[in-house]
């Protein structure tokens, strides 16, 4: 084999290989055993070649060719492959979708078909509408809307209420003038006030200072308090009251005993009647006494006949003590 054969083979495979990968790219391939199908639509805005063929969401081909065709009303003829497993028939509806970008693609819609198509033929195209159609119908009837209600509004607004408008006005400018008015008859009244207020929190502050001292004494003496021996003074005061009660109990005990000392002096009666008979026998005594003086003291102013004379006295008494028992007191003086 020559080398112009071998150059020539070269370049058809190298042309073959070309042409091959540029119907790939263009969305059409070549080798494959796909069927062809068509669909007309008047306007494919935002359909490139390339584009998918969705059935059910899935992808089962994609569009091959867009071509103008000016005999129709300048239409356009849409030339897309579909899978060979994707059964197609003349109840199949091949619509435009778009999406919120701007592209679209060919979405298919499956009937009951009474023919099924081999390849070739034409389906049942149906044309979706785009963005801004959508937005235009939902718009109108919102725009009339707002144009009622301007139209409402312009109504309201007549003569009268701009009259009204325009006094309401002129009361709230009138407001706006007496209320600066009344700020600037009484600045310096404000102005008073806000020096009030601004020698209230100097003192207030000074105050604080004097409060944050106090907390720290407080704290101070807590933690003296509390470092303080506390406990061991109490107990040493609860052993004091303990020892306290004890003596009073002891008090108590012998004053209530009739045994000793203290119990008989404050129990016995038969001490209190000799007490109470001595005291009524003094009684008598002094009476005596205070009656009868020379029973008890003898005068001699000439000595009486001499120191060999003796004096006697002799008084007898009789006492009851309280129980009804006698008690006889004697005094005797006798002067030999």
């Amino acid at each position: 084999m020559s080398k112009e054969i071998k150059v020539g083979l070269l370049a058809a495979a190298a042309l073959a290989a070309l042409f091959i990968g540029f119907n790939f790219l263009r969305g059409s391939n070549v080798l494959s055993n796909d069927r062809t199908f068509y669909a007309t639509y008047a306007s494919v805005e935002g359909l490139n070649v390339g584009a998918q063929v969705v059935l059910n969401g899935i992808k089962v081909g994609q569009v091959k060719e867009l071509k103008l065709e000016p005999d129709k009303g300048n239409r356009v003829r849409a030339a897309f492959e579909l899978e060979k497993s994707v059964t197609v028939g003349d109840s199949t509806v091949a619509g435009l979708a778009g999406s919120f970008l701007g592209a679209k693609n060919i979405t298919l819609k499956m009937g009951k078909n009474t023919k099924v198509y081999a390849g070739g033929e034409e389906l049942i195209s149906q044309e979706a509408s785009s963005i801004a159609d959508a937005f235009q119908r939902k718009a109108l009837p919102v725009l009339d809307t707002v144009g009622a209600t301007l139209a409402h509004i312009n109504g309201f607004l007549n003569k009268d209420s701009e009259l009204s408008i325009q006094g309401t006005l002129k009361g709230a400018r009138g407001s706006t003038e007496a209320l600066q008015k009344l700020i600037e008859s009484n600045q310096k009244n404000v102005a008073l006030i806000t020096q009030n207020l601004a020698q209230m929190s100097t003192a207030l502050n000074k105050t604080t200072g004097k409060l944050d001292k106090i907390a720290v004494n407080f704290s101070q003496l807590s933690d003296s308090l509390k470092a303080a021996p506390v406990g061991p003074a109490l107990r040493r005061l609860n052993a004091t009251m303990a020892e306290a009660q004890t003596t009073v109990k002891g008090l108590n005990r012998a004053l209530n005993d009739q045994k000793g000392s203290m119990g008989k002096l404050l129990n016995d009666t038969l001490l209190y009647n000799n007490l109470n008979a001595t005291a009524a026998s003094s009684n008598a005594l002094i009476i005596d006494l205070k009656a009868n003086p020379k029973r008890y003291v003898h005068f001699s102013v000439f000595g009486g006949g001499g120191k060999d004379k003796k004096t006697k006295t002799e008084v007898e008494t009789t006492t009851t003590k309280p129980n009804g028992t006698a008690v006889q007191t004697e005094v005797k003086t006798t002067t030999k």
